[in-house]
């Protein structure tokens, strides 16, 4: 048996998510496992690192998937891309040790999240930044990050009220990056939860306006619970940028 390992960026625009859902075939997961399924004959199941929201975009999702056969990397990559839809493609693929998992081996992922602060709207980039339009102060919002960093129950910033698992997270740095009209949110962390980045970046929007102060992170933590944090940014403005192992 091989196992292929593959690096893919997508639009997520209109698509349900990463996770195949019943028998939709709207899902990047399922794209991907019906092309490698119809290009080797056999039944495929994509591992994907994680697992991206509805509309949610990726510029490096990892991804690996086992064949009984031994097909060649390059003419798989080469067909895959060719078989498609033009809003996924696969940046790179390589054979590799039948024990790697893309998700449970993950170790850090950074995500993107871009909010547009100009006046006019952004037209040609509409799908990919949340279009916000006002001014956001970004050393409130950097004072706040600062108290997100650590190691934290991050219960209240999870999407899923009925979690069961350990909501407990690690986050490693979020970057502030302020361009003309725009700021750029860096999230790396060594996991995340469901709706956890949106989460987080609605909330640090709302200490950037001024309707919340930077200390009351401290509080919203402390609270584990959701109706504590921030509002759910929209998807549109978030991307996987990249996992490492």
């Amino acid at each position: 048996m091989s196992n292929y390992r593959m690096v893919i960026q997508y639009d997520g625009t209109r698509y349900r998510g990463w996770q195949i859902l019943g028998d939709s075939d709207v899902t990047i997961q399922g794209k991907l496992a019906a092309v490698i399924s119809q290009m080797t004959g056999e039944e495929v199941s994509v591992i994907g690192s994680g697992r991206t929201d509805a509309g949610v975009h990726a510029i490096g999702q990892v991804a690996n998937f086992h064949l009984q056969g031994n097909f060649d990397e390059r003419a798989l990559l080469a067909g895959l891309n060719r078989y498609l839809p033009e809003d996924i493609a696969v940046s790179s693929m390589e054979l590799v040790d039948d024990r790697f998992h893309s998700r449970y081996q993950a170790v850090q992922k950074t995500y993107r999240y871009r909010i547009h602060t100009g006046e006019i709207p952004e037209v040609f980039e509409r799908k990919y930044v949340y279009d916000y339009r006002m001014p956001l102060d970004a050393g409130r919002m950097r004072e706040a990050a600062g108290l997100l960093c650590g190691t934290h129950d991050f219960k209240s910033f999870c999407g899923n009220r009925r979690m069961k698992k350990s909501t407990v997270r690690t986050i490693y740095e979020i970057r502030i990056e302020e361009l003309p009209g725009e700021l750029q949110l860096f999230f790396t962390g060594d996991g995340f939860l469901q709706n956890m980045v949106r989460i987080l970046t609605g909330t640090l929007i709302e200490i950037g306006d001024g309707r919340r102060k930077p200390r009351d992170i401290e509080k919203i933590l402390d609270a584990k619970d959701r109706e504590a944090a921030g509002y759910t940014a929209p998807a549109c403005g978030l991307a996987l940028l990249h996992v490492e192992y």
